[in-house]
C-alpha cells in the first residue's frame, strides 16, 4: 500500500491521524517482504500483531500463518480493518488497548507456541516488550519494528548497558536485523527505524521463581538510579548495602570498585547479585 492509496482510504473514512497515537504506515514493500521473511511462518504459526494499523502487515501475515490475532486501539482504523479484513477467515480482529485489556491479556495467555510480528506503536515499545517477556505464556519470539535508537538500546553491550537492556536480555536474546530508512513510511517520521529479532528463553524462565526475579530487578532498578554515579553508591543509597561488601562483591566478579551499572552485562548481575547475598 502507497501513500495516495492510504491517502484515499483515510478520506473516504474521514479519518485524520493521530500523532499521539504514533500513526506511521508503512508504504516500502520491500520491507514488509524482508519482515515476512524475518519472521520465517508457516502454517502452524499463530502470530499476535500488536497495531494494526490499516492491514497491510496483517494480510500478509494471514497469507503465510495459521492464525493472526491482530490488535488495534483506535475505533475509527478498526471500522476501516473490518472491510479491509472481512475476506481473511484467519484473522481475529480485537479492538483494545494492549496495555489495559483483560481481554487481551486473557485471549494470549491461550495461545500455544505463537510469535509477535508487529509494526509496534513506538510510544509503547517499551512497556509492550516487558510486559510479554515478564507474562506467564511470553511468545517464542518477537519480529518488532522500532525506533532505531530504542533497537541500539535494547541489543546494547558494556560499557553502553542500560535497564530496558537489562530487562530485555535477561528473558531473551535480542538482535537487530536490519535499519529501515525513515522515508519507508506516511507520513515520515523524524528518525529512521530497525527490525529486531527477539527470540525467547524458555527454559531458563521455568527453572526461575517469581520472588528471585522480583528481587534481581530491585537490584538492577536501584543500580541505574543515578547512571553517572558509580554502582557502589547507588546500591548502598537505594537498598542501604554497605559499600564494602558491594566493593567486594565486584571483585569477585572481576569488575572495577568504580563500576557502573552500564558496565555489567546481565550474566555480570546475576553473578554479582548472588555474591552480595553470599
Amino acid at each position: 500500500m502507497n501513500a495516495i492509496q492510504i491517502k484515499k482510504i483515510l478520506k473516504e473514512h474521514d479519518l485524520q491521524l493521530n500523532k499521539r497515537l504514533g500513526q506511521n504506515f508503512l508504504i516500502d514493500n520491500n520491507i514488509l517482504d524482508k519482515i515476512i521473511i524475518t519472521a520465517n511462518l508457516s502454517k502452524q504459526d499463530t502470530v499476535l500483531e500488536i497495531g494494526s494499523g490499516l492491514g497491510t502487515l496483517t494480510k500478509e501475515l494471514a497469507q503465510k500463518a495459521k492464525k493472526v490475532i491482530t490488535i488495534e486501539k483506535d475505533k475509527k482504523l478498526t471500522e476501516i480493518l473490518k472491510q479491509e479484513l472481512k475476506d481473511y477467515e484467519n484473522v481475529e480482529l480485537i479492538e483494545a488497548d494492549i496495555l489495559r485489556s483483560d481481554l487481551c491479556k486473557g485471549r494470549t495467555s491461550k495461545l500455544k507456541d505463537y510469535k509477535v510480528v508487529s509494526n509496534l506503536p513506538y510510544y509503547i515499545t517499551s512497556p509492550v516488550i516487558r510486559m510479554l517477556l515478564e507474562s506467564d505464556n511470553p511468545p517464542q519470539e518477537m519480529i518488532l519494528m522500532v525506533q532505531k535508537e530504542v533497537a541500539q538500546r535494547i541489543c546494547a553491550k558494556p560499557p553502553k548497558m542500560n535497564l530496558l537492556a537489562v530487562a530485555t536480555q535477561f528473558y531473551a536474546n535480542p538482535k537487530i536485523i536490519f535499519s529501515v530508512s525513515k522515508n519507508s513510511f506516511w507520513p515520515r517520521p523524524k528518525i529512521d527505524s530497525a527490525i529486531i529479532k527477539i527470540e525467547v528463553r524458555h527454559q531458563q524462565m521455568s527453572d526461575l521463581e517469581k520472588d528471585s526475579i522480583k528481587k534481581f530487578f530491585q537490584v538492577v532498578k536501584a543500580g541505574f538510579s543515578s547512571p553517572r554515579k558509580q554502582l557502589a553508591n547507588n546500591l548502598y543509597t537505594k537498598l542501604s548495602i554497605p559499600r564494602e561488601q558491594i566493593k567486594k562483591a565486584l571483585a569477585e566478579c572481576g569488575l572495577p570498585h568504580q563500576a557502573r551499572a552500564e558496565n555489567l552485562s546481565v550474566e555480570n548481575w546475576q553473578k554479582l547479585i548472588k555474591e552480595i547475598n553470599a
